[in-house]
């Protein structure tokens, strides 16, 4: 049987409903913990939009994100078929940047330094993840996300 969490993760409009939030101006209600990913579709072409939460921030211009769905995830087949894609996160809107992925070990070390800094929304999320991903070993591959220097 599905977890909350899970269910929840699954409720398309309620994931989506964020987007409204960034696309009206106002992502900096999310701080720096999420953002929101402009990315385009590997078939048609067209813009699509992704909120996602941040693992990591090595950088002031790089954020590292998380597939939470894995590889099979629309976002994530799509960064890697074009990695030019847009950021906003905070007050910033819209900057372009270039998505990476990660290697496994790159991954593994982002996942074991989240655990650490927010252990509480790690407890909760792991196991909603690991359903999602159908597996007890949570390989979750990540992007990094480096902003264009202006």
């Amino acid at each position: 049987m599905p977890s909350m969490a899970g269910r929840l993760l699954r409720t398309r409009w309620l994931v989506r409903a964020p987007i409204a939030l960034y696309r009206a101006g106002l992502g900096f209600l999310f701080g720096h913990r999420m953002l929101l990913l402009e990315h385009r579709g590997r078939k048609t072409g067209l813009p699509r939009y992704v909120v996602l939460e941040v693992a990591d921030r090595p950088g002031p211009q790089c954020y590292v994100v998380p597939s939470g769905f894995g590889e099979t995830s629309q976002w994530y087949r799509n960064v890697l078929a074009d990695p030019r894609v847009k950021v906003s996160v905070g007050t910033r809107r819209a900057v372009p940047a270039t998505a990476r992925a990660m290697t496994r070990e790159e991954s593994e070390a982002t996942l074991a330094g989240y655990q650490r800094r927010h252990p509480l929304t790690w407890r909760l999320l792991a196991p909603a993840m690991q359903e999602a991903l159908g597996a007890d070993d949570l390989a979750v591959p990540m992007v990094e996300l480096n902003l264009d220097p202006r």
